[in-house]
């Protein structure tokens, strides 16, 4: 008997306990019993018993991070059925009420993010895909047209491209070195596409259907501090289920230059405020100025290169398979030129820096830069670029792959010899690709790929192919 029919067998019994134990609440309109057996929580069991089992089995062959974030999806199918049975006892919350319902389901997704903070921990693509993937069960939340989300099967079906740029990664990364990863990746598109979309195309194509005559689903109260209590925190950053509406922007005080504006336009004396400047304190009358800059002054106004707050800057070998640039600021000379193709290159918190690789890399990632320049020869895998704002990448030999993920404003020069390469680009803006013209010496082009564009770069140079740039969707600049 194989492994999934005793999953199904196993979802018939326990169903059929939690029928033979919920009669007790027969006076309801709706018993939990009878939820338990509803067709749609029916056939949500067997979602997770075909789609998520086979998910944790894949895990199960790999271990370590891969198989704790893999348990936390499985509790948060199991929370989103307990939901779903809770949809089916309830009438329809208003706001506040909404946002306890879903409060299981938003501590489970925090639990799993957890996991991808600080610094880049191993099998980070793995992670990410399960954490991004997570958000399509948010399709619950639909409440109508003004809810601010798309329809369910819509939003299962984005969420999951979202997600997918990271499992992408693992297919490309593994697919000759272990088929346990692939079989993992695998398995997790199909838990949503078609798995989930599937399923609520079915039953719940728009939205979930509450009970009109069940219980309400009341709000959590205030708490009100003890007198020995220490102050509350901070309330934390609206989040997906957070059903609070923002507050007014005009009953916010207004801060830094909206402060300013805001005085003059107050119809107040502009001036009224001002202290008025005496004879004494202008600097043609002050002693201790003077015109003259003295040698000491001037240099010790010239400042040398700041470092970052959050650690010391390195640029070292580490474990003779990997270059670490971290938290470089000010340095334009950074220079790595004793590599080989075996070695990766991972930038971390640099700003207002350039860094020059001489040399053919495995693998390049620029992660939490600012105003920071790549220039690189030749790279064997990807050069990776995330979380990062107003970057210059620079390739002056070949790549197959470049992928930019939640970054504004990323310019990729790519020379000849790079012009096959794949580029993908996720939750990102401003990111422009510029090419050789198609005569020598000419001015460069400028391409302006779309979001989340993957394709290939060969035969950007034959600007009279006008149906091919069409066709991508390109915009052309010069």
């Amino acid at each position: 008997m194989d492994e999934k029919l005793i999953q199904r067998l196993e979802s018939a019994v326990t169903r059929l306990e939690v029928a033979t134990a919920g009669f007790r609440g027969a006076g309801s309109s709706e018993t939990g019993a009878e939820a338990a057996l509803d067709p749609a929580i029916v056939a949500f069991d067997d979602l997770m018993a075909e789609f998520v089992a086979r998910v944790s089995t894949a895990a199960g062959k790999i271990g370590g991070k891969v198989l704790e974030v893999t348990k936390i999806l499985e509790e948060a199918f199991s929370v989103q059925k307990e939901l779903l049975v809770k949809v089916k006892q309830s009438q329809k919350p208003d706001p506040a009420g909404m946002a306890e319902f879903l409060k299981p389901l938003h501590e489970v997704i925090m639990k799993a993010n957890a996991l991808t903070e600080g610094r880049r921990p191993d099998f980070f693509n793995h992670l990410k895909t399960a954490v991004d993937s997570l958000t399509a069960l948010a399709w619950i939340a639909y409440t109508g047209k003004d809810c601010g989300m798309s329809l369910p099967i819509a939003h299962v079906e984005e969420s999951w491209q979202m997600a997918e740029f990271y499992n992408n990664k693992i297919l490309v990364e593994y697919k000759t070195k272990d088929p346990n990863h692939v079989e993992w990746a695998k398995a997790l598109k199909e838990l949503y596409v078609p798995g989930l979309r599937d399923y609520v195309k079915r039953f719940y194509p728009l939205g979930p259907v509450w009970n009109p005559t069940g219980k309400t689903t009341a709000s959590a109260p205030p708490k009100a501090p003890g007198p020995s209590a220490p102050a509350p925190p901070p309330p934390p950053p609206a989040s997906l289920f957070s059903s609070e509406p923002s507050q007014a922007s005009s009953s916010r005080p207004k801060e830094g230059m909206a402060a300013v504006f805001q005085e003059i336009n107050s119809g107040k004396p502009v001036t009224s405020g001002l202290r008025k400047v005496t004879d004494d304190m202008k600097t043609k009358n002050r002693a201790d100025r003077s015109g003259v800059v003295g040698a000491g002054q001037k240099e010790g106004r010239v400042s040398s290169p700041s470092f970052s707050k959050a650690g010391p800057p390195k640029l070292e070998l580490q474990m003779g398979r990997k270059w670490v640039v971290e938290n470089q600021i000010g340095r334009k000379n950074l220079v790595i030129d004793d590599c080989d193709a075996k070695q990766s290159v991972y930038i971390y918190g640099c700003k207002d820096s350039v860094l020059k690789i001489q040399g053919k890399v495995n693998n390049i990632t620029i992660d939490k830069c600012t105003k920071m320049g790549i220039v690189f020869t030749d790279v064997v895998a990807a050069c990776e670029v995330v979380n990062c704002n107003s970057v210059e990448v620079q390739c002056q030999g070949s790549a197959p792959t470049i992928s930019v993920d939640n970054t504004a404003g990323c310019q990729l020069y790519l020379g000849k010899d790079a012009l096959e390469a794949s580029i993908t680009t996720a939750k990102s803006s401003e990111i422009n690709v510029l090419v050789p013209g198609a005569e020598p010496g000419g001015d460069w082009v400028c391409f302006c790929p779309p979001p989340q564009l993957v394709g290939a770069l060969t035969g950007f140079l034959d600007l009279c192919s006008f149906y091919f740039l069409v066709q991508f969707g390109l915009g052309v600049a010069y």
